[in-house]
């Protein structure tokens, strides 16, 4: 494209030095004119080109004015130099232009340069922006496990003593009711309740002081994934029926050869199945499914309520992120880190107006384990 433009900026030049030279010399008008137009020509070269371009252009526009000069050769003096002086003009004319571009187009790259420069630089502090907010989230974070450490510590002794007087008070109703007795099988749900009690308040001090929960020797496997379920399910029995919702477990039977540890994913399904209470309005539906896969077992809560909003999906895991008023922030956190300590995985699959559906994979090698 620069080829083609100095190409008709040379065919402008050598036109008006045709028109001198066709031009009768007594037309003096007309020579003026021509001698103009070769400006143009000239201060274009310069401003396209640079310097060197509009030098080129004006020798090539003052060899185009030579026949004009000749018409003035043996005439006065003055008059001759006076076209000689044209020529000066043009060579003047092409550098002064073209020195002008080239220290225009010199500023404008060094302007693109520096444009550049603060791009990048403003990418640079954007993305450290970023980084200092996420290590102010992450510092926000670790302040709140700090103050629940401190909290959890000195409301562990009070927490515990009570728990003791009432599992040492259950041991002794349970002495009084046989086996068989209709009353003592709630007798033996509050032995285990307060024990799972005791062993989620640990839980809770674990977290606030290591963030995660880890897996103890009494932690293995001794009671069937369907017998946990059915036991959470009984225990939220007066929950469900006070907003008349209707429970549905599916697959029941199917993990009646899968046993897990009992403590800790009751605490994980009691979780899940009272934040779908929470959820469903009354005479909604909740929905407990369990599948056998080829790598392990998979537990389904559905509920029939708002759904989770897009904007919440990334952070219900989040250490303190609840949505509810009164929440702690901790249940799914620490359900969902109980799963994964066990090598399984805690997944929200679906979120939308017709409810929530948290998923709760287990991997196979519980079902080599077997039940006490």
């Amino acid at each position: 494209m620069r080829k083609i433009l100095f190409a008709i900026l040379v065919l402008v030049v050598i036109a008006i030095g045709l028109l001198h030279f066709l031009t009768p010399g007594y037309l003096i008008f007309y020579h003026d004119m021509y001698r103009r137009l070769s400006y143009f020509p000239i201060v274009l070269g310069a401003i396209w080109f640079g310097v060197w371009g509009g030098l080129a252009l004006a020798v090539m526009s003052s060899i185009a004015f030579i026949p004009h000069v000749l018409l003035y050769i043996g005439q006065e003096t003055g008059a001759y130099v006076s076209e000689l002086t044209e020529i000066v003009l043009y060579l003047a004319a092409g550098t002064v232009t073209g020195f002008i571009a080239g220290r225009e187009s010199l500023l404008r790259r060094r302007y693109k340069e520096l444009s550049e420069k603060l791009e990048k630089s403003y990418d640079k502090l954007h993305r450290e922006t970023q980084l200092l907010l996420e290590a102010e989230e992450q510092l926000s974070a670790a302040q709140k496990l700090s103050a629940l450490g401190q909290l959890s510590a000195s409301l562990a002794h009070e927490i515990k003593n009570p728990l003791s007087s009432i599992k040492g008070t259950a041991e002794i109703l349970l002495d009084e009711f046989p086996v068989g007795h209709p009353k003592r099988e709630f007798v033996e749900i509050l032995l285990k309740e307060t024990t799972r009690l005791n062993n989620t308040v640990e839980e809770v001090l674990q977290f606030s002081r290591r963030g995660q929960p880890g897996r103890k020797k009494e932690d293995a496997a001794n009671e069937p994934l369907s017998e946990v379920i059915e036991r959470v399910t009984s225990l939220l029995h007066s929950q469900i029926r006070k907003k008349n919702i209707t429970l549905s477990v599916m697959g029941w039977e199917t993990g009646k050869e899968f046993p897990v540890a009992s403590g800790k994913l009751s605490q994980v399904f009691l979780n899940i199945i009272l934040n779908a209470i929470d959820a469903t309005p009354v005479k909604g539906k909740i929905t407990i499914e369990t599948r056998k896969l080829d790598t392990g077992f998979t537990v389904s809560v559905m509920d029939t309520g708002p759904g989770i909003p897009a904007e919440h999906k990334d952070k219900i895991f989040d250490p303190f992120y609840s949505t509810k008023d009164g929440g702690t922030g901790l249940g799914l956190s620490i359900s969902k880190k109980i799963i994964e300590s066990y090598g399984g995985t805690l997944t929200l699959t679906d979120s939308g107006p017709e409810g929530a559906r948290f998923a709760v994979f287990l991997p196979g090698q519980y079902s080599s384990a077997k039940v006490n």
